[in-house]
């Protein structure tokens, strides 16, 4: 036990500090606390250096923390201390000559984690033996290896972070990896799914990105059956492509198994915040085993060599048209060395009038522009108003239904290839993982309107 007398109050200040020494409680002591809000009972937490300093924060007996006005507490009631280190035990990861390798690669993300009370940070947890102490049932399904390449928030991930990361996947299945494993954080995990998509071909082994929306020191967290559903998959699975796998429902019943040009993160906090757009998933996957929703997936096959084709150039932008835009936008694009845009345009590829100059600019100066649309589902058809024909004969090129995301990826990865405008046209619409297809089926566009008498339906019949 520490001996410094600020360690009782790690990390509090101002009024909560005030508060914890007039009442002469500290830091993982298990109190009840009478308020004027009502009584609460759990562990008095350290408080993140970052945080406020009106608030005390405890953690209730089902594991969840609150935080508690200071200007409300009347009195505390201590009932011993409980000091809690979040280690994750490390465990030797016992290795079976009979099971697979599989090889995780991180960039970041808290697939595994402990929770750092003075900073408020969740620490990742990542050699095999920290993965075994977390998640144990990881040596069920295969052998685990690691090397740890970026611990980085997945916002700061980047053209290098992309080339290192492919380079890195390639090694590993020529180096013998059964399947690959890649631990991302969740906000632009389909970015890069995209461009590994286009950097790594024909890959012999699934390569199965996952992370996870809810840290490993939450109750609610789906951190560890992800994993063990990554594992799985890149361990025994048939399907030798790019992925996301991520929560399926909202339960812990399944997880799914997404193509990595064709899903995108729609929800901010949901666990089964990833979908795919326009298509359907290639499986779902349980503690178990996977099951194909389709069987047009590349099969494992080790025989098969894969390319490593780790380019990009960082002179591509994504425009998100909006009413009222101005011309000045893709002029400073262009005086600022840009060489290609995609724009995200309204109904099926549109943009105002105003901006037919600057494009008109744009092209004149080799600029490659392509056209997406912001409605994520359906293809661009330009062909159909005066519009999209207009923008057409200017030279701006359709995308079919590329979602925008992808076809900025693509257009970076194209135009570190070539400045040709026939040539990256013609990478840019050659599909190579599913980035365009011929067309959508007609169960991929569910949208449940909640109060609808056909959707209230549809749900109390689901109902567990």
């Amino acid at each position: 036990m520490s001996t410094n007398p600020n360690d009782r109050f790690k990390g509090y200040r101002g009024k909560g500090l005030e508060l914890l020494q007039r009442l002469d409680v500290g830091v993982w002591e298990e109190v009840e606390v009478k308020t004027t809000r009502g009584a609460y009972q759990g562990i008095l937490l350290p408080r993140s250096e970052t945080a406020d300093d009106r608030h005390i924060v405890l953690k209730l007996d089902t594991g969840y923390n609150i935080g508690v006005s200071a200007e409300t507490v009347i009195e505390f009631i201590s009932r011993g201390r409980h000091e809690a280190h979040y280690q994750i035990p490390e465990k030797q990861f016992p290795y079976d000559p009979a099971k697979p390798t599989v090889k995780l690669l991180g960039t970041g993300g808290t697939i595994a984690s402990r929770l750092d009370y003075r900073t408020g940070a969740v620490i990742p947890a990542f050699s095999p033996g920290e993965l075994y102490g977390s998640v144990p049932e990881l040596a069920d399904i295969c052998n685990i290896q690691t090397e740890k390449l970026y611990a980085v928030f997945s916002e700061n991930m980047g053209p290098e972070q992309y080339i290192g990361l492919a380079t890195a996947v390639v090694r590993s299945i020529e180096e013998g990896a059964d399947g690959i494993v890649i631990g991302h954080g969740t906000d632009t995990m389909h970015h890069t799914a995209a461009i590994l998509s286009f950097m790594v071909q024909n890959p012999p082994v699934p390569i199965v990105m996952v992370g996870s929306q809810r840290s490993s020191d939450r109750p609610s967290s789906d951190a560890a059956l992800n994993l063990m559903h990554a594992a799985l998959t890149a361990a025994h699975s048939d399907i030798a492509e790019v992925m996301v796998c991520m929560f399926g429902p909202t339960s812990d019943q399944y997880g799914l198994l997404h193509r990595g040009t064709r899903v995108r993160k729609m929800h901010s906090s949901y666990r089964s915040t990833f979908r795919t757009i326009g298509d359907i998933p290639v499986a779902t996957v349980s503690r178990t085993e996977v099951k194909p929703l389709r069987d047009d997936y590349r099969r494992r096959d080790r025989t098969r060599k894969v390319q490593l084709d780790a380019v990009y150039d960082d002179r591509a932008t994504i425009l998100y048209y909006y009413p009222g835009m101005k011309p000045d936008l893709i002029d400073a694009l262009v005086d600022n060395g840009y060489r290609g845009i995609i724009i995200a345009g309204t109904g099926l590829g549109h943009v105002n009038k105003p901006l037919y100059p600057a494009i008109q600019r744009a092209i004149a100066k080799g600029v490659h522009i392509y056209m997406t649309v912001q409605t994520l589902w359906g293809y661009v058809q330009m062909y159909v108003y005066d519009t999209g024909r207009d923008l057409m004969e200017m030279g701006i090129v359709p995308a079919g239904n590329m979602l925008p995301e992808v076809a900025f990826m693509k257009l970076g990865w194209a135009l570190a290839h070539s400045d040709d405008r026939d040539e990256v046209k013609r990478i840019m619409l050659t599909p190579i993982a599913s980035e365009i297809t011929e067309r959508e089926p007609p169960d991929s566009y569910l949208v449940l309107q909640g109060g609808l008498p056909e959707v209230e339906s549809f749900v109390k019949s689901h109902r567990m």
